[in-house]
């Protein structure tokens, strides 16, 4: 007898369906084989699957069992193909009389036939909602994740008897209710804040406009000035992921296995920090079966590069492509897969191997020619990529006694968020009719429709161009940062002021 099962498979970040055919072939000797290109996962299915279905006290048909997975020509890989081959085996044996051609089965079975936890569930939701599916069949630890799309009934499925009970008239399954993406809260509970940081005006309010607009920064100083810091607490001065942003991040991280059981969407923007010891597909993305690397997993969020000239050249230089178009492609001899990259990368790095160059504390001890090396493990179109340079000096004794003094007043991270929120807003509004988000991602065209400048405005680049040498990528960067500072200011115009300060962070002669 003959069943059918509709699944889905994930190719890259995106979910395309998988028919699963199950043949059971009574008068022929017991066998079980699954073809359509299975990984060793799927392989591995057969024993899982035998014990599951013995374990929920049915009977496994002593016959000849062959699965196909179609398309025949595409890869099957990861455990996800469990649920619904069980099923199909089952209904083929037992004659369950079940219409399965409106929904979509998938979960990993354990031996006791019980669900567990399954990656890649919110591709498949939306694969289910545009194919026109009814219904989705799923592990119940994943039902909060599926339940945050509507349009689409989510069954959450404890074990495989649970199913075949519900699919009997036995004992239905309740349906798993919509989650409304306003009924999730912003997680406020940062672990740094910037309050907490003693001095370092300039570098907070580089901070500020690079989170206001979605620009790189980088931070130079000696060590213990505080760099690290700043940058943990960057995440507490981010704007709110918007559902549309969060919908991306959580995709992400469920097709990644990073989404925790029972979890739901993603409403705090990633912050990632590599070692500097990661190599380029890690840093990337790619391998024989491509994955996203840590600048897809700071999508809309952070990427922290810590000892920024210690990562490898060719690591570093990997990141031109996402920075520059906010998506990395990974060609193999299967295909090209596509992952986003749309983060801020702030870098943090000493301005000499040993950290002490121009320091009032303690005497450099590098040669000039190691000093020269060093800064040159940096390109120069990576530096031009990055939006904001800022020096991050020393911090006087003065400044650390100062914290215990009752009259000492520094702005929280909170209050600097509500200017950025602020700001981000206005971009929104500002960038409804198009595929930006915010100032950061604006091609050469946009900048010219929405940062318009005045005659002022217009002198001082020109002035700024030439003593600076800016490039054309530099000279846009420039006043992309300019709308920014105007942003947090409110202001429509973009004054010679904020195109005067936008001119400070860029870099200085010789990094």
């Amino acid at each position: 007898m003959l069943a059918k099962v509709l699944s889905g498979a994930a190719v890259g970040l995106e979910s395309v369906p998988v028919e699963v055919e199950v043949d059971i072939a009574p008068k022929s000797l017991p066998s079980f084989s699954i073809v359509g290109l299975p990984g060793k996962a799927v392989e591995e299915a057969k024993e899982r699957i035998r014990a599951a279905i013995k374990n929920s006290g049915a009977e496994f048909p002593k016959h000849k069992i062959t699965v196909n997975l179609t398309p025949a020509d595409l890869p099957k890989e990861g455990p996800a193909y469990d649920l619904p081959m069980a099923l199909g085996i089952l209904k083929a044996n037992n004659g369950l009389a079940v219409d399965f051609s409106d929904s979509l089965i998938l979960g990993e079975l354990s031996l006791d036939g019980s669900l567990r936890h399954t990656k890649g569930i919110l591709p498949m939701i939306i694969l289910a909602k545009q194919l026109g599916l009814k219904n989705i069949f799923l592990p119940a630890v994943n039902a909060k994740e599926a339940a945050v799309i509507s349009g689409i009934k989510i069954y959450p499925v404890v074990s495989l008897i649970h199913l075949f009970q519900h699919l009997s008239g036995v004992r239905k399954i309740d349906l798993q209710k919509h989650i409304d993406f306003n009924q999730f809260k912003d997680n406020n509970c940062f672990d740094f804040d910037l309050n907490e940081i003693d001095g370092q005006e300039q570098a907070k309010r580089a901070l500020e406009i690079a989170a206001a607009g979605g620009h790189n920064i980088m931070m130079i100083g000696p060590p213990g000035a505080g760099k690290t810091m700043l940058a943990r607490a960057f995440p507490s001065i981010l704007p709110e992921l918007t559902e549309a942003e969060a919908l991306e991040v959580t995709k992400i991280y469920s097709i990644t296995g990073n989404l925790p059981a029972g979890s739901s969407i993603i409403k705090t923007r990633p912050f990632r920090s590599p070692h500097h010891t990661t190599s380029r597909i890690g840093l990337i993305g790619g391998g024989s079966k491509p994955s996203p690397g840590e600048v897809s997993l700071s999508h809309r969020g952070v990427l922290f590069l810590d000892e920024f000239p210690e990562f490898t050249r060719s690591v570093l230089e990997s990141l031109r492509q996402p920075m520059e178009d906010g998506k990395v492609q990974v060609s193999r001899a299967a295909g090209t897969m596509t992952f986003p990259s749309k983060f801020i990368m702030i870098a943090a790095s000493n301005p000499c191997p040993c950290g002490y160059l121009n320091s009032k504390k303690k005497s450099c001890t590098c040669m000039p020619g190691l000093v020269s090396r060093y800064k040159k493990r940096v390109s120069g179109p990576i530096l031009d990529r990055i939006d904001i340079h800022i020096t991050v000096p020393e911090v006087k004794t003065s400044r650390l006694i100062a914290k215990n003094l009752p009259s000492r007043t520094v702005e929280s991270s909170r209050q600097i968020r509500i200017r950025v929120q602020k700001a981000r807003n206005l971009q929104t509004k500002r960038f409804k009719e198009t595929i930006f988000a915010c100032n950061a991602e604006m091609n050469t065209k946009s900048v010219k429709n929405f940062c318009r400048l005045d005659s002022n405005c217009l002198k001082l680049m020109q002035t700024a161009a030439e003593k600076m040498n800016l490039s054309a990528r530099g000279y846009y960067r420039t006043i992309k940062i300019s709308r920014t500072i105007a942003d947090l200011a409110g202001s429509a115009e973009i004054i010679p002021a904020n195109v005067g300060e936008a001119l400070q962070y860029r870099p200085q002669q010789g990094y």
